[in-house]
């Protein structure tokens, strides 16, 4: 094994082949792609994909033994060992549209493997695809009659978008899935475990038969997101009845059985995998005739859109019934933090809602705002903001959507004082100071507790309709609550 390529440079290849570039110096790394922009990008300082500690590892290897190329029939060509990391989203047309995964480009490598290629080799999945998929892969591969013989492993990716280079150095479990019956089978499956043995302790590299491993993958993204959905159910439960979903949530966790991982309510699940995934494994079971396993999954993904367009309808309801014209300002678009990836993000959801109730919507954020414009567009009424203060700058509410960190340490006296009064706040995340917040002047509404308003008793919240402008004015102009210093009777 001399050299290793990856057909696909996005957030799973570059990321992993710059980790087995970094703790295997003699390998020589290949990352192939034919997206010219994107691997100019690897080789430069400023990647094409944001994520915490990744720079430093590429500048490790890069020119060393790390190699970007768009030469993807060359790369083909070198490689002992091929991984295939291209994109598999869920379809959008014909058969199996808005479930099954599409295939297209995984099909393509799959040829252009065959084509190029002059002598036995690896080639392991990476990206997420159905079960099966891998014989589907060695019929085409070994389609002209055997000349080459290909080994086909199963290679999951468990990385978590903001701590991948974490998850690369020390992995829960590495699964390597392949053809256990048989002698040649077996030396490939060792071949590739023995690559991550070099830095991951022996006993987290599993191996298995290839099928296991491919709906291993599938599994345990919709058992993540199984668990979000569950609490952000409960979360609405909670506000209903006067709970607090965060104190459920901590009694739930301290069960060992369960564990407090995946229980903070928040705004919805995101990301390339967790709904692509679930409904590739929904398709799946329709597919194999599992109509109540099909119906019990898909459930996970409509909570998940429910919990989106509940927010949304809280703001509303919070906000006296209505948002036409008033300024939003919404913080955060990436689907979660220390990621600019924006592919399925709940943040779009809300926007999309906001703008239909004729919203002034404002979008700041400090690593997704050009996916943002992207995703927009010349789409009116919508502004994009770099600086969280000249965002919130005449908003009549605050929108938490991504809990960077950096919001946590916003100067938010000031925030108010440049607000529209009265000010809301909404925290999609959960993860602010809601009291002193509250004591700041703001009315609060978190997701899965009763919100802290200086609305008055009786007055409109969640849930409530009244005679608002009477409640409202007469309360701020009586008592001062303002923390301006003004009477509040803006």
């Amino acid at each position: 094994m001399k050299t290793i390529a990856c057909i696909g440079a996005g957030y799973v290849g570059g990321p992993t082949m710059a980790m087995i570039a970094a703790k295997c110096p003699d390998l020589t790394v290949l990352v192939a792609d034919v997206n010219a922009d994107r691997i100019r990008a690897w080789g430069t300082d400023t990647l094409p994909i944001y994520e915490p500690g990744l720079l430093p590892l590429v500048r490790q290897a890069r020119g060393r033994n790390l190699f970007f190329t768009t030469d993807v029939a060359e790369a083909i060509h070198r490689a002992d060992l091929i991984f295939v990391s291209v994109n598999t989203p869920t379809k959008t047309y014909g058969q199996g549209a808005g479930l099954a995964a599409d295939l297209q480009y995984w099909e393509k490598v799959a040829r252009e493997i065959l084509a190029h290629s002059d002598r036995d080799k690896i080639v392991v999945e990476k990206s997420t695809l159905p079960v099966r998929t891998a014989e589907a892969m060695a019929r085409i591969l070994h389609s002209d009659g055997g000349r080459i013989r290909f080994d086909i492993l199963s290679n999951p990716e468990f990385l978590a978008e903001g701590t991948a280079v974490k998850d690369l150095e020390n992995p829960d479990r590495v699964l390597v899935g392949g053809d256990l019956e048989t002698e040649n089978g077996r030396r490939a499956v060792e071949a590739l475990a023995d690559i991550y043995r070099r830095w991951v302790p022996r006993e987290r590299v599993l191996t298995t038969n290839v099928w296991s491993s491919e709906l291993s993958k599938l599994v345990a993204n919709a058992f993540l997101a199984q668990r979000v959905s569950s609490i952000n159910s409960i979360s609405a439960l909670a506000e209903t009845t006067g709970a607090d979903v965060g104190e459920v949530a901590r009694a739930v966790g301290m069960d060992s059985r369960i564990g407090g991982k995946f229980l903070r309510a928040g705004i919805g699940f995101g990301g390339s995998c967790f709904k692509k995934d679930i409904l590739n494994l929904v398709y799946l079971c329709r597919n194999y005739g599992l109509t109540e396993v099909a119906d019990y999954w898909e459930s996970v993904v409509r909570l998940n859109e429910y919990q989106k367009t509940r927010f949304v309808r809280n703001m509303l309801k919070a906000m006296f019934n209505t948002i036409a014209g008033k300024r939003i300002a919404v913080l955060g678009f990436a689907f979660k933090a220390d990621t600019g990836d924006t592919r399925e993000t709940p943040a779009l959801t809300v926007c999309r809602e906001l703008l239909a109730e004729h919203a002034e919507v404002v979008i700041s954020d400090p690593a997704a705002l050009d996916n943002a414009r992207r995703e927009f567009g010349d789409t009116a009424h919508i502004q994009f903001e770099p600086d969280p203060a000249q965002a919130a700058a005449g908003a009549h509410a605050l929108v938490f959507l991504t809990d960077w960190d950096s919001y946590r340490h916003l100067d938010f006296a000031a925030l108010y004082h440049g607000m529209v009064k009265p000010a809301f706040l909404f925290d999609g995340r959960n993860f602010l100071n809601h009291r002193e917040l509250f004591h700041l002047g703001f009315n609060v509404y978190p997701i899965g507790s009763q919100p802290l308003t200086h609305l008055a008793a009786g007055g409109p919240g969640p849930g409530q309709d009244g005679p608002v402008g009477l409640w409202v004015c007469g309360l701020w102009g009586k008592t001062g609550l303002a923390s301006d210093g003004s009477d509040g009777s803006d």
